[in-house]
């Protein structure tokens, strides 16, 4: 004999799943209206985001100064202006360098294009002059039939590069600030916000401090990694400028996706140009070995024991971020995901009964 179904538990269940719903859909509505103001103001939120993320790499030695007795205007203007003349730095390290060797590497290019002119030529390929100039006749009038587009493309892309010297200097900036007066925000904060808030918000503002600042330091590990790997294999391989290219793989490391392609694309480059065909595929190869290292072992694990997170919960932010939103998705997803697994943290020890109160209640 078979009991039932309960019509008094079917119309609670279905009274709980129904206020679940309710409560789950109000939340993903309170995320998407959030998403689409943050979008519109999102020439704000990126250079303040680029602020803070600056921040975490000088605050170290601001907060070293302001320890020894310096005002805290005088740290930040030292510490902004010395971060200005390490970037400066880096930038003549790797572009002085390459500029003193120009005529060397355009000698190269020509070399290497006439070399493979002449491989081209030959078996098996048989591509003779009169169809290496057709080829080019072709693609010149492609180009100009498609200049009105190769236009857009330019002044997007140029639109693209003010855009990121505007954040840029928004940033650095807002890092002035910061190290100025950042002590100061968090009591600012706590006197303007009510009752429970005023404790919260703070604490949950400083974690997601000290995560960003985890962030920071485990992509500059995983940059230093590739950089040394990296310019390690091209020492060995006789290729030039090793040094200027070891400091751009190191600062490609901060730019997701497109970092690493640019700075290998230099690499194998200059390796084809100076070295020939072989080593730039051993230098290609070099390349891909460590980025896939640095991908699927180095960043989830120094990353994962940085911020918290799981190396698989990395993956996968990275992942959904640049699905969503390109680059700047991937460069976010990581430090977004472990400032909620923060806000997560500190809501469940909240919601947490104390080992005593627990014990009370069950008594």
């Amino acid at each position: 004999m078979s009991a039932g179904l309960s019509a008094a538990r079917t119309r609670a269940a279905l009274r709980t799943s129904a206020r679940v719903s309710g409560e789950v859909l109000l939340i993903l509505v309170m995320l998407a209206v959030t998403l689409w103001v943050l979008g519109r103001m999102w020439s704000v939120v990126w250079p303040l985001l680029v602020g803070l993320l600056l921040t975490t790499l000088t605050w170290p030695s601001a907060r070293f100064l302001r320890r020894h007795g310096w005002r805290p205007a005088l740290a930040a203007s030292v510490v902004t202006v010395a971060f200005l003349l390490v970037v400066l730095g880096i930038v003549a390290l790797i572009a002085v360098p390459m500029s003193s060797q120009t005529d060397e590497l355009t000698d190269g290019v020509v070399e290497g294009i006439q070399r493979l002119r002449e491989w081209a030529a030959g078996p098996p390929l048989n591509i003779g002059d009169d169809e290496i100039t057709g080829a080019v006749d072709a693609g010149v009038a492609r180009i100009q039939d498609s200049v009105g587009s190769i236009t857009t493309a330019v002044a997007t892309g140029v639109g693209a590069v003010v855009n990121g010297l505007i954040t840029a200097v928004l940033g650095v900036f807002l890092m002035f600030f910061f190290l100025k007066d950042g002590p100061r925000f968090l009591p600012w904060l706590a006197r303007q916000l009510p009752g429970r808030l005023a404790t919260d918000v703070p604490v949950v503002a400083l974690r997601s401090w000290e995560t960003l600042g985890a962030f920071v330091r485990s992509q500059a590990l995983v940059g230093l990694l590739d950089a040394v790997f990296i310019g390690l294999g091209l020492w060995i391989l006789g290729v030039p400028l090793v040094l200027p290219l070891a400091v751009l793989t190191f600062v490609s490391a901060f730019v997701p996706i497109v970092g690493a392609l640019f700075a290998g694309f230099v690499a194998v480059l200059i390796a084809l140009v100076s070295n020939g065909l072989m080593d730039a595929l051993i230098v290609l190869a070099i390349i891909v070995v460590v980025q896939q290292l640095e991908g699927n072992v180095f960043q989830p694990i120094i990353q994962s024991r940085g911020l918290g997170l799981h190396a698989a919960v990395i993956l996968l932010a990275v992942t959904l971020g640049g699905s969503l939103s390109g680059i700047v998705g991937s460069l976010l997803a990581v430090p977004l995901a472990a400032v909620i697994a923060v806000v997560w943290n500190y809501v469940r020890e909240q919601l947490t009964e104390p080992p005593e109160e627990a014990a009370t209640v069950d008594g």
